[in-house]
Protein backbone atom coordinates (compact mmCIF):
# COMPACT_ATOMS: atom_id res chain seq x y z
CA UNK A 1 0.00 0.00 0.00
CA UNK A 2 1.13 3.54 -0.73
CA UNK A 3 2.72 4.95 2.44
CA UNK A 4 0.59 8.11 2.41
CA UNK A 5 -2.59 6.08 1.99
CA UNK A 6 -1.53 3.85 4.89
CA UNK A 7 -0.82 6.85 7.12
CA UNK A 8 -4.24 8.35 6.36
CA UNK A 9 -5.90 4.97 6.94
CA UNK A 10 -4.27 4.83 10.36
CA UNK A 11 -5.95 8.12 11.23
CA UNK A 12 -9.33 6.56 10.44
CA UNK A 13 -8.57 3.41 12.42
CA UNK A 14 -7.30 5.40 15.39
CA UNK A 15 -10.43 7.57 15.28
CA UNK A 16 -12.73 4.54 15.40
CA UNK A 17 -10.78 2.91 18.25
CA UNK A 18 -10.92 6.12 20.29
CA UNK A 19 -14.65 6.62 19.78
CA UNK A 20 -15.38 3.00 20.67
CA UNK A 21 -13.50 3.00 23.95
CA UNK A 22 -14.31 6.62 24.74
CA UNK A 23 -17.86 5.81 25.91
CA UNK A 24 -16.78 3.32 28.62
CA UNK A 25 -13.99 5.65 29.75
CA UNK A 26 -16.45 8.52 30.08
CA UNK A 27 -18.72 6.39 32.27
CA UNK A 28 -15.77 5.45 34.50
CA UNK A 29 -14.74 9.10 34.92
CA UNK A 30 -18.32 10.05 35.77
CA UNK A 31 -18.62 7.19 38.26
CA UNK A 32 -15.51 8.31 40.16
CA UNK A 33 -16.50 11.99 39.80
CA UNK A 34 -13.28 13.05 38.08
CA UNK A 35 -14.76 16.46 37.27
CA UNK A 36 -13.35 19.84 36.23
CA UNK A 37 -13.17 22.74 38.67
CA UNK A 38 -13.81 26.21 37.20
CA UNK A 39 -11.89 29.34 38.26
CA UNK A 40 -14.22 31.98 39.70
CA UNK A 41 -12.69 34.71 37.48
CA UNK A 42 -13.52 32.90 34.22
CA UNK A 43 -16.46 34.17 32.10
CA UNK A 44 -19.73 33.47 33.91
CA UNK A 45 -21.14 31.00 31.41
CA UNK A 46 -18.18 28.67 32.09
CA UNK A 47 -19.82 27.77 35.40
CA UNK A 48 -21.98 25.21 33.58
CA UNK A 49 -18.79 23.26 32.85
CA UNK A 50 -18.24 22.60 36.56
CA UNK A 51 -18.05 18.87 37.22
CA UNK A 52 -17.62 17.85 33.57
CA UNK A 53 -15.28 14.81 33.47
CA UNK A 54 -11.65 15.67 32.83
CA UNK A 55 -8.37 13.74 32.35
CA UNK A 56 -9.76 12.87 28.91
CA UNK A 57 -6.23 12.87 27.49
CA UNK A 58 -6.15 9.22 28.56
CA UNK A 59 -8.63 8.56 25.76
CA UNK A 60 -6.02 9.62 23.19
CA UNK A 61 -3.14 7.63 24.62
CA UNK A 62 -4.35 4.03 24.35
CA UNK A 63 -5.08 3.87 20.58
CA UNK A 64 -1.84 5.72 19.76
CA UNK A 65 0.21 3.43 22.01
CA UNK A 66 -1.43 0.26 20.68
CA UNK A 67 -1.23 1.12 16.98
CA UNK A 68 2.30 2.56 17.15
CA UNK A 69 3.70 -0.48 18.96
CA UNK A 70 1.92 -2.95 16.68
CA UNK A 71 3.02 -1.19 13.49
CA UNK A 72 6.64 -1.05 14.57
CA UNK A 73 6.83 -4.28 16.57
CA UNK A 74 9.30 -6.06 14.29
CA UNK A 75 11.66 -3.10 14.14
CA UNK A 76 11.31 -2.29 17.84
CA UNK A 77 12.13 -5.84 18.89
CA UNK A 78 15.13 -5.79 16.58
CA UNK A 79 14.26 -8.57 14.13
CA UNK A 80 15.18 -6.37 11.19
CA UNK A 81 18.35 -4.48 10.41
CA UNK A 82 16.38 -1.38 9.57
CA UNK A 83 15.80 0.26 12.93
CA UNK A 84 14.20 3.40 11.58
CA UNK A 85 10.92 2.44 13.24
CA UNK A 86 12.59 2.69 16.62
CA UNK A 87 12.70 6.48 16.22
CA UNK A 88 8.97 6.64 16.99
CA UNK A 89 9.82 5.53 20.51
CA UNK A 90 11.01 9.06 21.26
CA UNK A 91 7.74 10.93 20.56
CA UNK A 92 5.79 8.01 22.03
CA UNK A 93 7.75 8.07 25.29
CA UNK A 94 7.46 11.87 25.43
CA UNK A 95 3.70 11.54 24.91
CA UNK A 96 3.43 9.07 27.81
CA UNK A 97 5.89 10.93 30.05
CA UNK A 98 4.19 14.32 29.83
CA UNK A 99 0.77 12.64 30.05
CA UNK A 100 1.84 11.07 33.35
CA UNK A 101 2.98 14.46 34.64
CA UNK A 102 -0.32 16.00 33.54
CA UNK A 103 -2.26 13.15 35.13
CA UNK A 104 -0.59 13.81 38.49
CA UNK A 105 -1.38 17.51 38.12
CA UNK A 106 -5.03 16.80 37.28
CA UNK A 107 -5.40 14.39 40.19
CA UNK A 108 -3.83 16.87 42.63
CA UNK A 109 -6.29 19.52 41.47
CA UNK A 110 -9.33 17.27 41.77
CA UNK A 111 -8.70 14.94 44.69
CA UNK A 112 -5.27 15.84 46.08
CA UNK A 113 -4.15 18.14 48.87
CA UNK A 114 -4.11 21.10 46.45
CA UNK A 115 -7.69 20.69 45.30
CA UNK A 116 -8.57 23.41 42.82
CA UNK A 117 -4.95 24.38 42.21
CA UNK A 118 -3.16 21.23 41.11
CA UNK A 119 0.56 20.62 41.32
CA UNK A 120 2.80 23.48 42.46
CA UNK A 121 3.98 25.49 39.45
CA UNK A 122 7.63 25.07 40.39
CA UNK A 123 7.32 21.30 40.76
CA UNK A 124 5.44 21.00 37.50
CA UNK A 125 7.94 23.15 35.60
CA UNK A 126 10.87 21.18 37.03
CA UNK A 127 9.31 17.93 35.83
CA UNK A 128 8.74 19.41 32.38
CA UNK A 129 12.34 20.65 32.16
CA UNK A 130 13.84 17.33 33.23
CA UNK A 131 11.82 15.48 30.59
CA UNK A 132 12.64 18.16 28.02
CA UNK A 133 16.41 18.04 28.61
CA UNK A 134 16.50 14.24 28.52
CA UNK A 135 14.54 14.24 25.25
CA UNK A 136 16.84 16.87 23.71
CA UNK A 137 19.90 14.80 24.63
CA UNK A 138 18.38 11.71 23.01
CA UNK A 139 17.50 13.61 19.82
CA UNK A 140 20.99 15.11 19.55
CA UNK A 141 23.29 12.29 20.63
CA UNK A 142 21.34 9.06 20.07
CA UNK A 143 19.04 9.71 17.11
CA UNK A 144 21.38 12.31 15.62
CA UNK A 145 18.62 14.33 13.99
CA UNK A 146 19.64 17.38 11.89
CA UNK A 147 19.75 20.51 14.00
CA UNK A 148 17.75 22.99 11.93
CA UNK A 149 16.37 23.42 8.42
CA UNK A 150 15.50 26.96 7.36
CA UNK A 151 13.02 27.45 4.49
CA UNK A 152 14.71 28.60 1.30
CA UNK A 153 18.22 27.63 2.42
CA UNK A 154 19.88 24.41 1.27
CA UNK A 155 21.36 22.12 3.87
CA UNK A 156 20.92 22.58 7.58
CA UNK A 157 22.45 24.64 10.36
CA UNK A 158 24.60 23.06 13.07
CA UNK A 159 23.87 24.44 16.53
CA UNK A 160 26.37 22.31 18.43
CA UNK A 161 25.87 22.12 22.18
CA UNK A 162 23.29 24.93 21.99
CA UNK A 163 20.85 22.48 20.41
CA UNK A 164 20.11 20.81 23.75
CA UNK A 165 18.94 23.88 25.72
CA UNK A 166 17.08 25.28 22.70
CA UNK A 167 15.29 21.98 22.09
CA UNK A 168 14.46 21.59 25.80
CA UNK A 169 12.97 25.11 25.98
CA UNK A 170 11.00 24.45 22.79
CA UNK A 171 9.53 21.22 24.21
CA UNK A 172 8.60 22.80 27.54
CA UNK A 173 7.32 25.96 25.87
CA UNK A 174 5.00 24.08 23.52
CA UNK A 175 3.81 21.86 26.35
CA UNK A 176 2.67 24.95 28.23
CA UNK A 177 1.40 26.66 25.07
CA UNK A 178 -1.12 23.89 24.31
CA UNK A 179 -1.96 23.75 28.02
CA UNK A 180 -2.92 27.46 27.92
CA UNK A 181 -4.92 26.85 24.72
CA UNK A 182 -7.04 24.25 26.47
CA UNK A 183 -10.04 25.99 27.97
CA UNK A 184 -12.83 26.10 25.39
CA UNK A 185 -14.77 23.15 24.01
CA UNK A 186 -12.82 21.61 21.14
CA UNK A 187 -10.18 24.35 20.89
CA UNK A 188 -7.00 22.57 21.99
CA UNK A 189 -7.99 19.37 20.20
CA UNK A 190 -8.73 21.04 16.86
CA UNK A 191 -5.59 23.16 16.97
CA UNK A 192 -3.39 20.19 17.95
CA UNK A 193 -4.84 17.86 15.33
CA UNK A 194 -4.26 20.47 12.62
CA UNK A 195 -0.65 20.99 13.69
CA UNK A 196 0.07 17.25 13.82
CA UNK A 197 -1.51 16.78 10.39
CA UNK A 198 0.75 19.52 9.01
CA UNK A 199 3.88 17.97 10.50
CA UNK A 200 2.71 14.52 9.43
CA UNK A 201 2.64 15.85 5.88
CA UNK A 202 6.13 17.35 6.30
CA UNK A 203 7.46 14.05 7.65
CA UNK A 204 6.01 12.10 4.71
CA UNK A 205 7.54 14.58 2.24
CA UNK A 206 10.91 14.05 3.92
CA UNK A 207 10.58 10.27 3.70
CA UNK A 208 10.17 9.86 7.46
CA UNK A 209 7.39 7.33 7.01
CA UNK A 210 7.36 6.05 10.58
CA UNK A 211 7.09 9.56 12.01
CA UNK A 212 4.36 10.45 9.50
CA UNK A 213 2.36 7.38 10.52
CA UNK A 214 2.71 8.34 14.16
CA UNK A 215 1.45 11.87 13.48
CA UNK A 216 -1.63 10.72 11.59
CA UNK A 217 -2.37 8.05 14.19
CA UNK A 218 -2.35 10.84 16.75
CA UNK A 219 -4.58 13.01 14.54
CA UNK A 220 -7.17 10.24 14.37
CA UNK A 221 -7.08 9.73 18.15
CA UNK A 222 -7.52 13.47 18.76
CA UNK A 223 -10.50 13.53 16.39
CA UNK A 224 -11.93 10.59 18.36
CA UNK A 225 -11.51 12.60 21.56
CA UNK A 226 -13.19 15.59 19.88
CA UNK A 227 -16.25 13.38 19.33
CA UNK A 228 -16.84 13.88 23.07
CA UNK A 229 -15.21 17.30 23.44
CA UNK A 230 -17.01 19.47 20.86
CA UNK A 231 -19.47 22.02 22.24
CA UNK A 232 -21.17 21.31 24.59
CA UNK A 233 -18.30 19.15 25.84
CA UNK A 234 -18.98 15.88 27.65
CA UNK A 235 -15.28 15.53 28.46
CA UNK A 236 -12.18 17.71 28.86
CA UNK A 237 -8.62 16.62 28.08
CA UNK A 238 -7.12 18.25 31.16
CA UNK A 239 -3.37 18.56 31.66
CA UNK A 240 -3.21 14.82 30.96
CA UNK A 241 -3.80 15.62 27.31
CA UNK A 242 -2.66 19.21 26.80
CA UNK A 243 0.83 18.88 28.31
CA UNK A 244 1.70 15.77 26.31
CA UNK A 245 0.26 17.00 23.00
CA UNK A 246 2.29 20.21 23.13
CA UNK A 247 5.52 18.48 24.09
CA UNK A 248 5.06 15.76 21.47
CA UNK A 249 4.33 18.35 18.77
CA UNK A 250 7.64 20.05 19.57
CA UNK A 251 9.48 16.72 19.42
CA UNK A 252 7.97 15.93 16.01
CA UNK A 253 9.02 19.38 14.79
CA UNK A 254 12.55 18.76 16.08
CA UNK A 255 12.73 15.33 14.44
CA UNK A 256 11.86 16.85 11.08
CA UNK A 257 14.35 19.67 11.83
CA UNK A 258 11.59 22.02 10.63
CA UNK A 259 11.03 23.66 14.00
CA UNK A 260 11.73 27.12 12.55
CA UNK A 261 8.19 27.01 11.13
CA UNK A 262 6.64 25.76 14.39
CA UNK A 263 5.55 29.29 15.44
CA UNK A 264 3.60 29.44 12.17
CA UNK A 265 2.04 25.96 12.24
CA UNK A 266 1.26 26.34 15.96
CA UNK A 267 0.39 30.02 15.72
CA UNK A 268 -2.57 29.79 18.11
CA UNK A 269 -0.80 27.98 20.99
CA UNK A 270 2.26 30.22 20.60
CA UNK A 271 0.02 33.31 20.69
CA UNK A 272 -1.77 31.96 23.77
CA UNK A 273 1.58 31.45 25.51
CA UNK A 274 2.79 34.96 24.71
CA UNK A 275 -0.54 36.46 25.80
CA UNK A 276 0.04 35.00 29.27
CA UNK A 277 3.65 36.25 29.34
CA UNK A 278 2.55 39.75 28.23
CA UNK A 279 -0.31 39.82 30.74
CA UNK A 280 1.88 38.81 33.69
CA UNK A 281 4.72 41.14 32.68
CA UNK A 282 2.41 44.12 32.10
CA UNK A 283 0.59 43.46 35.39
CA UNK A 284 3.88 43.59 37.31
CA UNK A 285 5.28 46.61 35.47
CA UNK A 286 2.12 48.69 35.88
CA UNK A 287 1.42 47.46 39.42
CA UNK A 288 -1.97 45.90 38.74
CA UNK A 289 -3.12 46.96 35.29
CA UNK A 290 -4.08 44.37 32.66
CA UNK A 291 -3.05 44.35 28.99
CA UNK A 292 -5.82 41.87 28.05
CA UNK A 293 -9.22 41.60 29.72
CA UNK A 294 -8.11 38.08 30.66
CA UNK A 295 -5.34 35.70 29.65
CA UNK A 296 -4.92 33.30 27.90
CA UNK A 297 -6.34 35.50 25.19
CA UNK A 298 -9.13 33.19 24.04
CA UNK A 299 -10.85 34.38 27.25
CA UNK A 300 -10.14 37.99 26.21
CA UNK A 301 -12.15 37.49 23.01
CA UNK A 302 -15.00 35.89 24.95
CA UNK A 303 -15.14 38.93 27.22
CA UNK A 304 -15.22 41.13 24.10
CA UNK A 305 -18.48 39.42 23.16
CA UNK A 306 -17.46 36.51 20.92
CA UNK A 307 -19.31 33.30 21.67
CA UNK A 308 -17.32 30.23 22.64
CA UNK A 309 -18.13 28.61 19.28
CA UNK A 310 -17.01 31.72 17.38
CA UNK A 311 -13.66 31.79 19.16
CA UNK A 312 -13.02 28.10 18.50
CA UNK A 313 -14.05 28.18 14.85
CA UNK A 314 -12.16 31.39 14.03
CA UNK A 315 -9.02 30.23 15.79
CA UNK A 316 -9.25 26.91 13.94
CA UNK A 317 -9.59 28.68 10.57
CA UNK A 318 -6.43 30.63 11.35
CA UNK A 319 -4.71 27.39 12.37
CA UNK A 320 -5.72 25.64 9.13
CA UNK A 321 -4.32 28.46 7.01
CA UNK A 322 -1.15 28.56 9.11
CA UNK A 323 -0.72 24.80 8.73
CA UNK A 324 -0.96 25.03 4.94
CA UNK A 325 1.50 27.92 4.93
CA UNK A 326 3.89 25.91 7.10
CA UNK A 327 3.82 22.92 4.75
CA UNK A 328 4.45 25.25 1.83
CA UNK A 329 7.46 26.78 3.56
CA UNK A 330 8.84 23.34 4.40
CA UNK A 331 8.80 22.49 0.68
CA UNK A 332 10.75 25.61 -0.34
Amino acid sequence: MNQTALALSLAGLSFMMTVIWGGPLLRVLRHFKIGKLIRVEEPGHHAVKMGTPTMGGVMILLPVLLLTVLLNAVSLIGFTENGVGRSVLVPLIVLLGYATLGMIDDWEGIRGKRRGDGMRARTKFTGQMVLGILTALVLKYILGVPDLFVPGIKGYFELGIWYVPIAAVLIVGMSNAVNFTDGLDGLAGLISATAFAAYGGVAMLQGQVFLGRFCFTLVGAIFGFLWFNVHPAELFMGDTGSLCLGATLAVVALMTAQWAILPIIAIIPVSELFSVIIQVGYFKLTKGKRFFKMAPFHLHFELLGWSETQVVQRFWLISLLAGMLGIGLAMV
